[in-house]
């Protein structure tokens, strides 16, 4: 077993700790006085994300012996050992100019495996960087990401902290204390980047489109933001963007008081927006690759018979039933798709520790979403996302997000790190239709109705 993790990460760890952790009380003492209602939650979110980061790079090299977190280390090594020639080899592995059969840089370039990868490579250029910072060791590195990922979590926590200041603590728990999201967000994985970048983005389309924020580092933040999702994983700007879209349009039409006026707004927003996404999904078929319109489904299609097909014996497997490569029979699995993202595996499903865990979350989201059906009513639960445009952005890029990745997996494994970017979002909504019918002082996981 190759040990990524060495003694050097443990002499050096505590040094970085001691660094994040001043520039953190100095920002939330700047900025959340005490007496701030989301002063608790600043540090606490904080080391969240640093124990998720610190401990599932000891759970790769510990328990599995391996994994991606270390192929994209691995990569970082091999670039930042490209100093060794000079500054200028490092800037050219960096910012990819050289081909991939250019000789003068092949020592190289033959450990590159993810060089013509775009989206892995991606995750390897930014180890790389920080592994300037760190001397190229993993977990002061691991530590960056997850603080990285942080700073987008908490800008998507003060996004609806602001607009619920009565709910903050339960968006807190939503956004900051998912256990899957912290155990998958945090570390050298792409998931880590797609949360810095998606919390950014809600923040950022927020602050400019319903506040006509114009400040220039929100601009730059918010278009690095959506470059870096869109390179990693453009299909997650699939589900967010008609969302976000209906959002400001269900916000605004808010403000229209002729019922005519408002529907006239909606079905013409709707309209742009589908024929828009239409549009856009054939104009640039080329630049999706497989994500585009046209070849979504088979995409999906292969992906989930392929990792099914490798890890069905090993008990992480799960089968939607027969689906038909093209849309309508993806459609046709839309409800258990997006069953097996939000609410599977089941206890029974389980096979191992780290399944259990994810069993247990997805059993109390289940089990929260019955209560809410019961307690509130169907009538209430209906009149209540109706009237909130927020609840339905949520739920909207919920439903969107959980259908494309359940229907893609195939595997409980693989399906436990891609779903997390909808799980903030679920538990938002569900917290809002909850305590906008009951007391703030009921227990939402509490067993009684």
């Amino acid at each position: 077993m190759y040990y990524f993790i060495t003694i050097l990460d443990y002499l050096l760890l505590p040094f970085y700790l001691v660094i994040i952790y001043a520039i953190a009380i100095f920002i939330r003492n700047g900025r959340y006085p005490p007496g701030h209602p989301w002063r608790p939650y600043f540090i606490p979110g904080l080391t969240a994300r640093i124990v998720g980061a610190i401990g599932i790079g000891l759970i790769y090299q510990y328990y599995y012996g391996g994994g991606d977190t270390f192929n994209y280390f691995y990569h970082a090594q091999v670039m930042n050992n490209a100093m060794g020639d000079s500054m200028g080899t490092w800037f050219d592995l960096f910012f990819h100019i050289p081909k991939w059969y250019d000789g003068s840089y092949q020592k190289y370039l033959d450990f590159l495996w993810w060089y013509d990868a775009p989206s892995e490579y991606a995750v390897c250029r930014i180890a790389s960087l920080f592994g300037l910072l760190t001397f190229t060791t993993y977990l002061p590195t691991s530590v960056l990401f997850g603080t990285l990922a942080y700073t987008g979590i908490w800008s998507m926590f003060k996004t609806f902290a602001t607009l619920y200041p009565k709910y903050t603590k339960y968006i807190a728990w939503c956004v900051l204390f998912i256990p899957s999201t912290i155990m998958w967000g945090s570390g050298i994985f792409k998931d880590t980047i797609c949360m810095f970048g998606l919390g950014w983005l809600v923040y950022g389309a927020f602050r400019l489109l319903m506040t006509k924020d114009r400040r220039p580092g929100l601009i730059i933040m918010t278009i690095v933001s959506f470059y870096l999702v869109s390179v990693i994983k453009v299909y997650i700007l699939l589900a967010f963007i008609p969302a976000l879209a209906l959002w400001v349009l269900f916000t605004y039409s808010h403000r229209i008081r002729s019922s005519a006026g408002r529907t006239m707004l909606k079905i013409m927003v709707i309209g742009v927006s589908v024929g828009g996404f239409l549009f856009f999904s054939t104009k640039f078929a080329a630049s999706l690759g497989k994500y585009s319109l046209e070849n979504v489904a088979q995409t999906s299609y292969v992906t989930s018979t392929y990792i099914r097909s490798v890890s069905g014996d090993a008990g992480s497997g799960y089968d939607l039933g027969p689906i038909s490569p093209s849309i309508g029979g993806m459609l046709k699995k839309f409800l258990p798709a997006v069953n097996v993202t939000l609410f599977r595996p089941y206890i029974w499903e389980t096979r191992k520790i780290m399944q259990l865990l994810n069993a247990i979350e997805a059993t109390l989201f289940l089990w929260v979403t019955i209560k809410i059906l019961l307690s509130v009513g169907l009538k209430r639960v209906w009149r209540t996302i109706s009237a909130d445009p927020t609840i339905q952005f949520c739920l909207i890029f919920t439903l969107i997000f959980a259908f494309a990745v359940g229907i893609s997996s195939g595997n409980f494994g693989a399906l436990s790190r891609y779903r997390i970017p909808c799980l903030p979002f679920y538990g938002i909504a569900l917290v809002l239709i909850y305590y906008k019918n009951q007391p703030l002082q009921k227990n939402i996981l509490s067993l009684r109705l």
